[in-house]
């Protein structure tokens, strides 16, 4: 996910402080990975340098100024780009998970029992997204529906390649 795009998309709907920006991106996108403030900070600074934001204003508090950023018709612009530019599909054709599938093989661990453990991890995985998803409202469910895909289609590997494990060994190995 591009940070910047996210936080000059949601300035969209109008000017915001950085602490209401990080508010708006962990409610809307950061349940399990809320943003930093410094990396809020960070960014709108970068933002701000190539000029897809600008400072709208200043307010003097009881600690630092504080700076309420807005949208430039570049930043628009910006955001409009990303938008209609497709995600390049992630094909994982060297996993993490394959790439202990095969070292278990070669170094004579058992590999049918990594496959068990990470079967067993991804269906706890799938039940809690899915009661995520039951209390959650549209958007969360969506995403939630999201990962559930990938981690069904991760068992589907994962019952593939338990049931190829000895053809595998005997390539690996050999």
């Amino acid at each position: 996910m591009s940070i910047g795009h996210t936080l000059l998309g949601l300035l969209e709907s109008g000017p915001r402080h950085g602490y209401d920006l990080k508010r708006a991106f962990d409610e809307k996108f950061g349940h399990d990975r809320p943003l930093h403030y410094g990396q809020v900070y960070s960014t709108m600074s970068r933002l701000l340098k190539n000029g897809l934001v600008e400072v709208d204003g200043i307010e003097a508090g009881g600690g630092p100024e504080r700076k309420r950023y807005a949208i430039t018709e570049a930043g628009v612009t910006d955001v409009a780009r990303w938008l209609a530019t497709p995600e390049k599909p992630e094909p994982y054709l060297q996993s993490t998970l394959f790439t202990k599938v095969v070292l278990a093989l070669l170094t004579g661990r058992s590999a049918a029992e990594l496959l068990d453990t990470q079967r067993s991890e991804h269906l706890r995985m799938m039940r809690v997204l899915t009661e995520r998803k039951r209390h959650g409202d549209l958007a969360d469910q969506l995403i939630c529906d999201h990962a559930l895909f990938h981690l069904e289609a991760d068992l589907r590997w994962l019952e593939l390649a338990a049931a190829r494990l000895d053809t595998l060994a005997r390539e690996v190995t050999a």
